[in-house]
């Protein structure tokens, strides 16, 4: 997070704990998914060792770190805490040596765990710290945002930003188990829980027309904290992910297909500078670019492109690329994970609600994206 979180809001409803499971056989684990998830239930069971490094933030630390230290300690369990500073700008492997630093302090050891609370970036650095300490230490995601809950705690992507590209240090690791817990959103800040609902459209964009259309419905309510659509969001989104996580844990195929906008978007965050954009607002802005493209490759229609400005829009994201040459940008893309064999792999739309994977497209059409500077305002 990158701003202060703001004064909890009182958001209840009652709903059952929905449970997805992410099929990986030997390394499969659950997702909940609820409010006020009981920890002594849902935790407690998934905690082996008796050794817990809880890593934070300094926002989300002072608001629910002491519940977490509190049912662990109670379960005789030996509890120590990271907390990192907070935003974009810190994910460094500087960072990720404060965990390794408190693990060796305390002198924890290899059936010892690490419990992520906090947002994506505190997930990334933290499964990143317990896939190298000692090769390779239990891990369990507590996500406290939105664009987390639906896309980063899930499916093992762990790592850091290096100053020439975004995440391009890491590991894959799998958490043990992701406590999706919908109460944590209620002191999350407005722009914030707009960021994530750009990765909520995503899996619409890419794989279900039909929950596009129920985006479309109850942007309004998702946008006003209702719990039981934001519920639904997280569970629709989250079983797009387990599904594609089950059938491509290394990114070798589909999975690269939750990539889209991602390469515009990575590329609009390093040129900015790490932290200036949330990641769901550059997102938010690649997607719109990415549809731009589909359209002059004649695969989707302007229409298409008005209609994913427009659901963007009232997700209170913004729509505007920002001021960057053409020729900076698709250098910056070109420093993307999807260049294979020094050709660039885009994620665009075949069709709406259906995405592709392409080397396909033609350089002056990217180049006329890159240079539109409101996509969807016009016929392309």
């Amino acid at each position: 997070m990158t701003e202060q979180m703001i004064q909890a809001q009182t958001v209840s409803a009652t709903y059952p704990v929905q449970t997805l499971n992410v099929a990986l056989h030997e390394r499969s684990y659950p997702i909940f998914i609820g409010s006020d998830l009981s920890l002594t239930e849902y935790l407690l069971p998934y905690v082996h060792g008796r050794q817990v490094m809880i890593v934070s933030n300094t926002v989300v630390a002072p608001l629910y770190l002491e519940r977490y230290v509190d049912v662990l300690q109670g379960a005789g369990k030996t509890v120590a805490q990271c907390i990192l500073p907070d935003g974009e700008s810190f994910k460094t492997l500087d960072s990720v040596n404060l965990i390794f630093d408190a693990l060796m302090q305390q002198r924890f050891n290899r059936d010892c765990l690490v419990l992520a609370v906090g947002g994506g970036v505190v997930g990334d650095m933290a499964g990143f710290a317990a896939a190298s300490f000692q090769r390779g230490v239990e891990f369990i995601q507590v996500p406290t945002t939105l664009l987390s809950q639906v896309d980063s705690s899930v499916g093992g992507k762990t790592g850091v930003n290096h100053p020439l590209g975004k995440n391009m240090i890491g590991a894959f690791k799998q958490p043990k188990l992701v406590l999706a817990d919908m109460s944590l959103l209620s002191t999350l800040p407005d722009r914030e829980l707009s960021a994530g609902l750009a990765e909520v459209i995503k899996y619409a964009l890419i794989g279900d027309l039909e929950f596009l259309d129920w985006l479309e419905v109850n942007i309004d309510d998702l946008v006003a904290r209702d719990p039981v659509l934001l519920a639904e969001a997280v569970f629709r989104s989250c079983q797009h992910k387990a599904r594609i996580v089950a059938a491509d844990e290394h990114e070798q195929g589909e999975r690269a297909l939750l990539n889209l906008g991602h390469t515009f978007g990575h590329a609009i965050e390093s040129f900015m500078g790490y932290g200036a954009w949330l990641h769901g607002e550059a997102v938010a802005v690649g997607m719109l670019m990415a549809a731009d493209l589909s359209a002059r490759l004649g695969w989707v229609s302007s229409l298409d492109v008005s209609r994913i400005r427009k659901l963007l829009l009232d997700a209170k994201l913004p729509v505007t690329v920002p001021d960057i040459g053409s020729d900076d940008f698709l250098s910056l893309m070109g420093q993307d994970k999807k260049v294979l064999d020094g050709q660039l792999r885009l994620v665009l739309l075949r069709k709406m609600g259906q995405g592709v994977i392409t080397r396909d497209f033609d350089l002056q059409l990217l180049m006329q994206t890159l240079q539109n500077k409101n996509p969807g305002l016009e016929a392309v």
